[in-house]
Order: structure tokens, then sequence, then C-alpha cells
């Protein structure tokens, strides 16, 4: 499959993508690429970041691909059993979040819990760091393993956001490419 015959929804976490990030430079970039909106980037609510993902979903020409980043991993997956079989072909999901186990994270994102720990019903990359504050690469591993997902590893890469030196990323690019190419 290639970029050009798919609806590619990028799915933020808590706070969004600024414009340096590199989900909101692949939304630019990709012509088929567009940034699922949630209504309040800063206070989530399960069930309406859920639904976003689903209208956006539903709204799609074109097979769909999921590329998720933190809290929209988590949303991502929540939504995936409820979504219309077939549609999404795929997702990969950067830098899930161990909302159950990191501490001090907002009760609005602590909302999210339990993780679904079901295996997708679409294959799905999980791209994890050793470094990353909020999920320890063991943990995004069983994720991986429970969704049926192949984990990447991205060595010590922080959250993979602006923060940690990933603006333009392109080596996620390449993922997603060798991802595409296999579907």
């Amino acid at each position: 499959m290639k970029t050009a015959d798919c609806d590619i929804l990028v799915i933020p976490g808590l706070a969004g993508s600024e414009e340096e990030h590199w989900q909101a430079r692949w939304a630019s970039r990709l012509p088929t690429a567009r940034i699922v909106e949630q209504a309040d980037w800063h206070r989530p609510e399960p069930e309406a970041w859920c639904g976003r993902i689903r209208e956006a979903v539903d709204a799609a020409t074109r097979p769909v691909i999921l590329i998720a980043h933190s809290l929209g991993v988590i949303a991502s997956v929540v939504v995936a059993p409820s979504l219309p079989a077939g549609i999404v072909r795929g997702a990969v999901l950067v830098a899930p979040p161990d909302i159950e186990r990191t501490p001090n994270l907002p009760e609005s994102v602590r909302a999210f819990a339990p993780i679904p720990r079901e295996p997708l019903p679409f294959p799905a990359l999980v791209v994890a760091s050793r470094t990353d504050p909020y999920c320890t690469f063991e943990r995004a591993e069983d994720f991986a393993y429970a969704w049926g997902a192949v984990i990447v590893d991205a060595g010590e890469s922080g959250h993979i956001n602006v923060a940690s030196g990933h603006g333009p990323w392109p080596e996620g690019l390449m993922r997603l490419a060798g991802f595409l190419k296999n579907l």
C-alpha cells in the first residue's frame, strides 16, 4: 500500500502536536493525511476523544492507516474494537504512555484506563523508546504483544517528541513506508 492509496489519520496525544512535532509535519506533507482534531487537547475525555476517532474513520473514503502518539495511542486502542471491520488496515503507535503506572498524571488522562489488552483487529507497529519518561520499554513491549503488534525498539529516544529532538523524524517515515509496503 502507498500513502496515496489510504486515508492517514494522525492522532496526537495530550496537548496536541505543536507545529514542529513530527505528527504535525507529516500531516502537512503527506497529501492524504489529516490530524484528528479534539475539542479539548488539554482535558481529554475518553468518550469524546474516541468519538472523534470513530467519526474520522467513518468519514474516510479509502482504507485507513492510524498514526498515533502518546495518549492518542491509548485512545486508538480503546476505540479499535468499535470501528467498522476492515476499514482500518493498520496502525503505527508511537510512544504509548503507561497511564496505569506513571505517577502524577492528570485524572483526565487516567480516565482512559484500563489499557486494553485484547489483540487489535488490524496490523500494528508499536514504536517505543528505552528512555520514555511515561512508559518503560518492557511495559510498551508487553502492550505490543497483547495487541498482537510488532514492537520496534527506538533506542534511547525519550518520548519521541519535539522535546526529545524528534521534529521531522525521518526514521519514523521510513518505518511507516516499510509498514505500508507490507500491508
